[in-house]
């Protein structure tokens, strides 16, 4: 999850390569478009996220099972963590398919071409569900779930509720205003990428209890010294 984060935001390299689009009027999806010269490389990068992302709700989702089964946990929040992986796994499975429908064009540079392309804009409202559905489902998980997951129930909220209107911001193009949209969809990437990093650091904490047992972080109640049996 923490190398989804990075390669969720390579974007980025947009800035050090020459895609002759401009990153405040254009969707980050315009880099890997069918005619784009480097598609290539930004639709592998995505590939290979989506891949990680994919990979790492699997394996999370049996890992937090296996901790909860142990610690005792109740089945309704182990439902809601349950389904936040697969959440998950639903927006690498609608990523990579955002790769694989590209765009025709770019419609930030070239005339007569369309923002609206149906498969991608579905893919990709499919993916915006997806991180929505998995961040509201694991926050719920992370409250009602209160020793676990402290990462997500701290700052989990404050990321959708900013990645919401991020998003909302983006869908100018989509029903005739362009302009000014790239600026929110990076953001909201970025945020995303954040909420990849807190997954990861909860991940990698989990994996320490696990590694410690069942019985880890509890006290231990120290043993009281019987009194010696009297001989006499």
């Amino acid at each position: 999850m923490a190398a989804a984060a990075l390669l969720y935001n390579g974007w980025l390299l947009e800035f050090v390569l020459p895609t002759g689009l401009d990153p405040r009027h254009s969707y980050v999806s315009e880099l890997y478009a069918a005619d784009q010269p480097l598609r290539w490389l930004f639709g592998g990068i995505e590939s290979v996220c989506a891949v990680l992302v994919g990979g790492g709700a699997l394996l999370a989702g049996g890992t937090a099972s296996d901790i909860r089964a142990r610690a005792g946990i109740r089945a309704r929040t182990d439902w809601w963590a349950r389904a936040g992986w697969w959440a998950l796994l639903g927006l690498a499975l609608s990523s990579l398919a955002d790769v694989y429908l590209p765009m025709r064009c770019a419609p930030s540079v070239e005339p007569g071409c369309e923002a609206v392309h149906p498969w991608h804009t579905a893919t990709s409202a499919l993916a915006h569900f997806f991180v929505f559905a998995s961040m509201a489902l694991l926050g719920r998980a992370a409250a009602t779930d209160a020793p676990r997951m402290p990462l997500i129930r701290r700052w989990g909220t404050w990321v959708l509720v900013l990645a919401l209107p991020t998003a909302v911001c983006t869908v100018g193009p989509l029903i005739g205003r362009p302009g000014w949209h790239g600026i929110p969809q990076r953001a909201h990437l970025t945020l995303v990428g954040a909420w990849f990093a807190l997954l990861a650091a909860e991940l990698a904490g989990s994996s320490r209890q696990k590694d410690l047992g069942p019985g880890a972080g509890r006290e231990r109640v120290p043993e009281v010294a019987q009194p010696a049996a009297d001989g006499g």
